[in-house]
């Protein structure tokens, strides 16, 4: 991280990112726009992430530069939990809280850095230097299976088939309120926020072709508590299946809020909806969960070289299980 850039704006109305281009002569105009829109720019201590906001008249800007991310991630010895592995391909149980490949903040400690280690040199090269191996991804805060090439055919089979739609994805997901109806095939698009670049949203405008089709099957596998005002039957939270035909970013956690059950914990797309479960929490079950309750507890193909048919499952980890046995109390 270098030391932040301060600049006073002398002028209201003039387009931020093409401003700060001119004032910062060492960042070009499309670098400084991706640090508006990563959260990087502040007007008077307040973040702006809108490049095409016009500056204001005597507004103190501050233009904080990340450290640069190597060019190749270096092996660390981070423990894997292995569902399977041969010499094409690798399944692992990913934890929360561990990135897939190196970003911006996460520059070490991810699933490549762990996977560079365990595999030593067998990863795929078709990635790239920042995600060898990596044919998918699951969030940072969400946990589950997830499979890496070893092997560039590998890597070409396995894509083929999430390309194809015939991987076997599915999800335990924990919501606030209960799907109506209990279950039900969602599809929309889905493409980047408007308002928030690093938000997801879904397409409201009928015959847009923005964004890309997303289609999530979900099922309600129990409900928990009642819903104050509402329906009879109507849950204040719910255990989920869902299942997805696609994997757009950010896909399950955009569609259930888009149906008015945005996942427990999710502090993106379900901010300000805990309120009345952590009244109920006397312990600290649900006040302790830090992030999206997802996980990824079912993962199947066909294997890209012997053609064998492969599934795997893992149970939900710790901290969903104390989770589900506070929602089992409402």
């Amino acid at each position: 991280m270098t030391a932040p850039i301060t600049l006073t704006a002398s002028a209201k109305g003039l387009r931020l990112d093409r401003w700060l281009a001119d004032e910062i002569e060492d960042y070009s105009r499309s670098r400084l726009k991706s640090l508006i829109e990563d959260g990087c720019v502040t007007c008077n201590g307040e973040p702006v992430i809108n490049a095409a906001a016009k500056t204001l008249a005597g507004g103190v800007y501050v233009v904080t530069i990340p450290a640069l991310i190597a060019a190749e991630p270096t092996p660390e010895a981070i423990p894997l939990d292995v569902a399977y592995e041969d010499d094409h391909l690798i399944v692992v149980n990913k934890p929360a809280g561990m990135a897939v490949h190196p970003a911006v903040g996460h520059s070490t400690g991810t699933l490549v850095h762990a996977l560079l280690h365990h595999c030593a040199g067998s990863l795929s090269g078709i990635g790239g230097v920042e995600r060898p191996g990596i044919v998918h991804r699951l969030d940072k805060d969400t946990s589950g299976l997830l499979v890496a090439a070893k092997s560039d055919a590998a890597h070409h089979g396995l894509a083929d088939q999430f390309a194809e739609h015939t991987v076997t994805r599915a999800y335990v997901a924990f919501t606030r309120s209960s799907p109506e109806p209990r279950s039900g095939r969602i599809v929309t698009r889905i493409a980047r926020s408007d308002t928030d670049r690093k938000k997801m949203a879904v397409v409201n405008k009928s015959n847009s072709i923005a964004g890309k089709q997303a289609i999530t099957n979900y099922e309600t596998l129990k409900s928990y508590g009642r819903e104050g005002g509402a329906m009879l039957g109507r849950g204040l939270a719910a255990k989920v299946e869902c299942r997805l035909e696609t994997g757009r970013t950010h896909q399950i956690r955009v569609h259930m809020a888009h149906i008015g059950c945005p996942l427990l914990g999710d502090p993106v797309y379900g901010r300000g909806r805990s309120q009345k479960l952590k009244e109920l929490d006397d312990g600290r079950a649900f006040k302790d969960f830090r992030r999206q309750a997802l996980h990824a507890r079912l993962l199947g193909f066909i294997h890209p070289i012997t053609k064998e048919a492969l599934e795997f499952e893992a149970p939900p980890p710790k901290d969903m299980l104390r989770l589900e046995h506070f929602l089992e109390s409402l």
